[in-house]
């Protein structure tokens, strides 16, 4: 018979076994410590800064019909007034409480314009002066508890002294 002397090696079985578990318990811890924090970046980035406030409804401009007064005058001439006013209001709910009172609304404001002086009026500081006034009698007039109607501002889009 024919030998081979080829240099035979034993076989050594591998320690893979225990290699192969190792490695995938550790892909595997690798993989649960990466959707914890996965998890934890969405939770905390939800919850741990504050999302942006929605915006504010834009306001309701409700225009109001030119209105015109003689004013009070020392001087012996006629003078007058006609205004064009639009209130800034905040909801639309306001507006329905305007127009329900429309008519008291027009003679508080006719009669408060009519008691003003030209030299009253001629200022800056003089119509800021009247549009506040106009703002509170419009508010104390048209607020009741089932419809409140808060009045921003008092706009003037008209406003002529002669």
């Amino acid at each position: 018979m024919a030998t081979t002397t080829a240099n035979q090696q034993p076989i050594v079985p591998a320690k893979s076994g225990k290699l192969k578990r190792i490695l995938i318990i550790a892909i595997g811890a690798i993989v649960l410590l990466g959707a914890g924090a996965g998890g934890a970046y969405f939770l905390l980035g939800k919850s741990g800064h504050a999302s942006k406030p929605a915006p504010p409804p834009p306001p309701v401009f409700f225009p109001l019909d030119s209105l015109t007064v003689n004013l009070q005058a020392d001087d012996g001439i006629m003078h007058y007034l006609r205004v064009g006013l639009t209130l800034k209001l905040k909801e639309e709910k306001a507006q329905a409480a305007l127009t329900e009172r429309m008519p008291e609304i027009r003679s508080r404001v006719l009669l408060i314009l009519s008691g003003k002086h030209p030299e009253d009026l001629a200022t800056i500081d003089g119509k800021r002066k009247l549009a506040a006034e106009l703002r509170s009698a419009v508010e104390s007039i048209a607020n009741s508890p089932e419809h409140p109607a808060h009045v921003d501002e008092v706009l003037f889009t008209e406003f002529v002294v002669q």
